[in-house]
This record gives structure tokens, sequence and C-alpha cells, in this order.
């Protein structure tokens, strides 16, 4: 074995996997039976065991470790002249012998840093790195870096580039074995400050994102299981996608939605043209929604009069007034300020009680809160608010909406969201997306929205500023990643600038960062894909492919869809997976052709399997989805799909970036000049 290296690291993989099911056997052998109070101690536990051992299952097909380090010295040791170094595998997870000690070592932990972070500048005190190759499961190669070696450690890594490179089949897949220093400084950023990742086509923004959710629940679990953490997306396709990056890194527990699954308190039936939707998403549709809340409050007129037993107190109005007004110049949500009031009176009642020399206690106050003249008064003077009832006002009567919109929208912006029809009631309506967060924001008014610790927002660009309030809410007192390019934003509300976006979201201190090398996106493809970006995003830093292969990259000029069939066919004898990507109201055209031509083909969002690797993706939904090769057919029709020249120009850019290792554009219209 000394004269065989390969064969000792496999024997440390061998040994490293029977040490993995020991420790899953040690878990599924605990007896709790005596160590449980009472029921609720036994679940929680059974739980928490439960969610133990499904982390500590062996994926065969996943390497359990894709590295390894030579130190020169024992980390944390001072550096004394003989001092013996320590070697570590590093992994997805952490893995022990018998005897606790580490036989593979979790990328996220301090010591495994240097793996992503060491160069022959700063060697970090590591003597060797080694990467590891697999086929499957099985390691096949290794590849040695001697930092102490300029002319070794300035080489490029063959295995890490064909890692970057390697065919995908299926859903997204962790980058844990190929972080670059760049990505791995905000992966393990803190957890108190917020950041903003603006990254262009295949420089791994959303493997950063998740990767940093699955630090810090190492680096800090104890609070984030506490206050929990979210990722959220902009599409369920999308977050199909991504399901089990954070899975294959052990981590279970991190739930996922989209920003409409947040504001989901209506059912949403109906949609709104871009003008309307635009006005709907401006963040001063707050400031109407806070004044139409507060409306509700009127000052008092009258006395309110408590009758106890034989004595009747009296709460003059003036005292009132000044109870009520305290409560509005404290800016506390609407509903705590309600929910307060009964217990003001009742303490100015209090109040005379001992005047008059009674000795009330905390039980008095609480029996005169509950008095029916208080509670009528609180009724008249603070009444409930229903959020839904009250947008549902807002966008239905003329008059209510043009006192509270005054010196705020226009006229000319009020007639746009006024609806057309009156309706009968909430459920009746025909609520729109942008509806739903006017309603989220009412409700926020009246009670404050639950905090998260920690919130990933992906594909941000495209939120309107109200939306970006819907988010912040949900992590006011916690952290976020907000991850996006500018360049991709095709929504008329899109994103003009981070500080802009930062600062609707509530985290206008977020440091702001740019990913701009491409590690998924083939050369060639990149460059015409670049020639969108100065009537998209002008001032953007185009994306720099650091992938030796060059890519294929062809366009096409055709008669019909038979070519674009053809254009399939071709790239799937390739390995790996398949894009057709079309403006919308293209898909059934080409659904029929794929189907005449006996192809199978999958929707977004659906895994792709060794039989069916071609998917049929409309251009609204290919955003954040990657696979090996695409056709992408008929630009013109992409651009003309959306309602505005820049728009369309962002949807085809965003088309044109989602190839890994080959592109096919087919047209039969002429391009856009841009393309030129």
């Amino acid at each position: 074995m000394s004269d065989d290296p390969l064969g000792r690291e496999r024997s440390h993989l061998a040994a490293s996997r029977s040490a993995l099911r020991a420790m899953r056997e040690d878990a599924e052998a605990l007896d709790i039976k005596d160590v449980t109070a009472n029921w609720v101690n036994a679940e929680v536990l059974s739980r928490q065991i439960g969610e133990r051992i499904k982390a500590l299952a062996d994926l065969s097909h996943t390497p359990l470790f894709f590295g390894r380090l030579d130190y020169l010295h024992a980390p944390g040791a001072e550096q004394a002249e003989g001092a013996e170094g320590e070697q570590f595998y590093i992994g997805r997870r952490h893995v022990h012998d018998a005897d606790g000690d580490p036989m593979v070592i979790d990328w996220r932990a301090p010591v495994s840093q240097p793996f992503y972070r060491a160069s022959k500048n700063a060697p970090m005190d590591i003597g060797l790195r080694r990467r590891f190759g697999y086929t499957g499961g099985d390691l096949t190669a290794y590849e040695d870096e001697h930092l102490s070696d300029p002319a070794e450690a300035a080489a490029t890594s063959k295995l890490l580039q064909q890692e970057i490179e390697r065919p995908r089949v299926g859903p997204m897949r962790d980058i844990v074995a190929t972080i670059q220093p760049e990505q791995d400084e905000i992966v393990r950023s803190g957890l108190s400050g917020s950041v903003c990742v603006q990254g262009g086509p295949g420089t791994g923004k959303t493997a950063v994102g998740l990767h940093r959710v699955a630090y810090l629940l190492y680096a800090h679990r104890e609070r984030l299981a506490r206050t929990g953490t979210l990722v959220i997306g902009p599409n369920s396709s999308f977050l199909h996608y991504i399901e089990q990056v954070l899975p294959a890194l052990g981590e279970l527990e991190v739930k996922q939605a989209t920003v409409d699954d947040l504001v989901a308190h209506v059912e949403v039936r109906g949609t709104d043209d871009a003008t309307a939707a635009v006005i709907k998403g401006d963040a001063r549709m707050a400031e109407v929604l806070r004044r139409a809340v507060y409306s509700h409050v009127t000052l008092p007129t009258e006395p309110v009069v408590v009758v106890r037993g034989s004595r009747r107190w009296r709460v003059p109005a003036y005292e009132l007034e000044n109870i009520v007004q305290e409560l509005l110049d404290r800016d506390i949500r609407y509903g705590a300020a309600r929910e307060a009031l009964p217990q003001r009176i009742a303490h100015a009642v209090l109040v005379q009680m001992e005047r008059s020399g009674e000795a009330p206690d905390d039980r008095v106050q609480d029996a005169v809160a509950r008095n029916p003249a208080v509670k009528a008064a609180v009724k008249t003077l603070w009444p409930p608010v229903d959020p839904a009832k009250l947008v549902l006002r807002l966008l239905t009567d003329a008059d209510f909406l043009a006192v509270h919109a005054a010196g705020i929208l226009d006229e000319d912006e009020q007639k746009e969201i006024l609806w057309a029809k009156p309706v009968r009631s909430v459920k009746s309506a025909k609520w729109s997306a942008a509806d739903a967060v006017l309603i989220d924001e009412t409700t926020d008014l009246v009670q404050r929205t639950h905090s998260l610790g920690h919130v990933v927002l992906d594909e941000a660009q495209d939120l309107s500023p109200m939306q970006y309030r819907a988010v912040g809410r949900r992590c006011t007192t916690g952290s976020a990643t907000v991850l996006g390019d500018l360049a991709q934003g095709t929504t008329p509300w899109a994103t003009r600038s981070w500080e802009e976006a930062l600062g609707h979201l509530g985290k206008g201190d977020a440091v702001v960062e740019e990913l701009t090398a491409g590690f998924r996106v083939p050369t060639d493809v990149i460059t015409y894909a670049s020639r969108l970006l100065p009537h998209i995003a002008p001032g953007l830093t185009p994306v720099a492919s650091v992938r030796e292969n060059p890519g294929f990259f062809e366009v096409r000029e055709i008669s019909g869809t038979t070519e674009v069939v053809g254009a399939c066919e071709e790239l799937l004898r390739n390995e790996g997976s398949t894009g057709l990507i079309a403006a919308d109201a293209r898909i059934p055209v080409l659904a029929e052709a794929l189907g005449s031509a006996g192809i199978g083909y999958l929707s977004p969002g659906e895994e792709t399997t060794v039989e069916t690797r071609l998917t049929l993706v409309p251009a609204s939904l290919a955003k954040g989805l990657e696979y090996d090769y695409v056709v992408l057919d008929e630009p013109r029709a992409v651009v003309d799909g959306e309602p505005d020249e820049r728009t369309g120009l962002r949807r085809l850019y965003v088309g044109l970036t989602r190839a890994v290792s080959g592109l096919i554009v087919t047209h039969a219209a002429p391009l856009p000049g841009e393309l030129a």
C-alpha cells in the first residue's frame, strides 16, 4: 500500500463510509424510554433523533470527501521548528471513528477553510492540497498541489475544471468541491450582516446563497434553530430545481417558498396590466395603506362612564383624547394599540379609584377593561380593521382612494388601479398577485409579521418595491442574503439599483458583492449574449468565462420547426441534459412538433432521467435553470413576447445564458439588431 497512494485513499473512503454507517446505527439504536419526563419530551427528542438519522444518510453517488489538506503544523499550535503537521479529509459532513477521532471534516469547519482560500501567495500553513476525482461514488483519481512550489501551485486544477464542466442530469447539485475564494468569502460572512450578491449568468450566485445558508446553520445552529431560515425563489419550478442542494449537505430543515406563497392571504385569480402592476408595486402604496388603516381612528367627543356596584366612574373626553393621541404618537401596530386602549382607559379609572381611597389591583383593572362601556368606546374610537376588506375598498371606492392617496398618487394613477366593476365580497374578488402584496402590507400594519433569523432571496432583481418590503418583514430582526443580476430583470418594475432595492428591504447597510467570473457558461456563449448588455444594463461588468472548454455555439437560420426538432436530436446525442427554450406563445407549436417526431420531453422543474433528457422551457420560466445544451428558438419572438423592448431583450439574455456546454440559436425571423 505504501506504493499505492490511490489505494490508500480508497481504503480511507471505505473506512469512512463504514464509520458513517456506524454513526447512523448508533443513532437508530438510541433508547429514549428512560430519559424523557413526559410524552411531549419524548416526541421532541424522537423527532430530533429522526432528523439526525436522516442527516447521516450515505448518498452512494455523492463523494463522502472531495479533498485533503496536509498542514505543515498542527492548526492553532505555534509553528515551532520540527513541529509535526496534521492531515484532514474535507467533505460534506463530519465523520468520526469509534474513538471519536475525525475521519472526515465538515467543509464548513474553520480547519477546512484553507481548502478554498490557500494560494501560493498565502499558503495558510498548508503543505499539500489534494483534490479527488470520482466516477459515481468511486474514487478514481487525485491531484496534488504543493503550495510551497510556486510553479505547481499556480497551475490550473484539471480535476476542478472537470468537476465544474461535468454534464448535468437531474436537479441542481452542490458546488462544495469547487467553491472559489471570492465565493467562499461570501459563504463564510457572518450572520449579523446582510449581503447582496450581483452575479451574471454562471457565476454561481445561487449556489453561493445556498451554501451560505448551510454554513450559517453550522456556525449558528442553536440560534437559527429558534428563529428559522427561509429560501425564497421566483417560482415553484426553480425551487424544485434547487431543493436537493441543502439535503445533500446534511441540512433538512430549511424551508423554501416564493414571494406569492408568503403573501397568500387571498386566492389569486386575476391579473393586472403592466401599468397597474407597477403602481401597486410602488413603495408609495405603503403610505396610502398606512393612511387608510389609521383613518379608522376617531378622537372622542363623549366621556366614558363605568358603573361598578353603586359607584360611577367618569373618564372625560379630553382625557380619552390624550390616551388615543399618545397611542397614535407611539407609532405601534394598529392591532397592538387597539389591544392597549381598553387597558389605558381602565388605568384612568383605577387612578380615580385610588384617589377616592380604594385599593384596586390588576384583577380590577382587567375587569374594568372588559366593562361594556369601555368595550363600546374602544369599538367606536379604534374599530377593528380587516386587511383584505380595506384593500378591497381602496380598489373599488374612488372617493376613499382619493382621500388617502392625495399628494401621493395623481389622478391618472388612481384611475389605473381602480377596478372597473364593483365587487360584492372579498371571496368573490379576482385578486391579482400585486393585490395580495398590498393585503400583506396592511396585515403587517395591523399585526407585526413574524421575523426569521435568516432569509435568502434569489432572483431578486424581478421584485417590486412592495415585494421587497414583504420579504423584509420576514427578516426585520434577522439578516438576509440577496442574490440577483440586474441584467436579468424581466418585469416592468425590475430593480434599477441594489442600493434602492436594499432600502426597500430594510437592509440599507448590506454589503454589495459582485461576482464576475463565469464557471458554468462557455466562453463563446457568454460573449455572444454579452452583446445585449449595453442595451439592457449599461455599466454592468460582463461575465468573463474562466472555463478552458470554449463550448459549442452556433446560430442557424431555419425555415420551420422540423429543423428546431433536428437541432434537439443532434444535442441529445451528447451526454447530459438539453433544454429547448422558446417564447411562451411558441411552446404549443414546438410541443406538437416534438410529439410528431416521437421525442419525449419534460416541463421545467421535472427531474430529467436517462431516458428523457429534453425539457421544453417557456422563456418566462427559464430564469435560474441550467442545461448542458440549449436550443434557443426564435430570439425575435422571445423579445416580442414582452410588453417593451428592454424587458424582451433581458428575457432573451436569460435564455441565451442557460447553456453549460453548448448552444444552438435557431431563427426564421431576422435576429434582433442588438445581437448583430
